[in-house]
């Protein structure tokens, strides 16, 4: 059975003096100004869309490499992502770095780097995300 998420939201003003607020409501945890200069030049305390899909991306990929870690018999104990995502006004997000460390009992180097891999190409944001160059780090 799908699964919904709902997030919304308004935006009063030009683009360039305007400003907004997202707000996440299928959790209710909070609503997030945005604004165009925190989107092209510096945040200010004030998130972006590519913020956001940063954090999205971040925890997909950590669920799916907790998943396939675990069915291959070595569950992690910890995992660590960060995500950045590149915007280009005028072109848009131009690239998606992933950078992932962990604790996995019983898993080389290798393994993990082999697992992180198979993640970063099976975590559904990475596929909706695919017209985007995606690199993979393991630290």
């Amino acid at each position: 059975m799908a699964v919904t998420r709902r997030a919304s939201a308004q935006w009063n003003g030009s683009l360039l003096e305007g400003a907004g607020e997202v707000s996440l409501e299928s959790s209710g945890v909070g609503s997030f100004p945005v604004t165009w200069a925190a989107r092209s030049a510096e945040p200010a305390g004030v998130t972006s869309p590519e913020e956001l899909i940063a954090a999205a991306h971040s925890a997909c990929f950590s669920m799916a490499l907790s998943s396939a870690l675990a069915k291959a018999g070595t569950p992690p104990t910890q995992l660590d992502t960060s995500a950045e995502v590149d915007f280009q006004p005028g072109t848009g997000i131009t690239g998606i770095r992933l950078f992932v460390s962990g604790d996995v009992p019983g898993l080389d180097a290798t393994g993990f780097a082999a697992a992180a891999e198979a993640a970063k190409q099976g975590c559904p944001v990475s596929q909706a995300l695919k017209a985007v160059p995606i690199t993979l780090t393991v630290l």
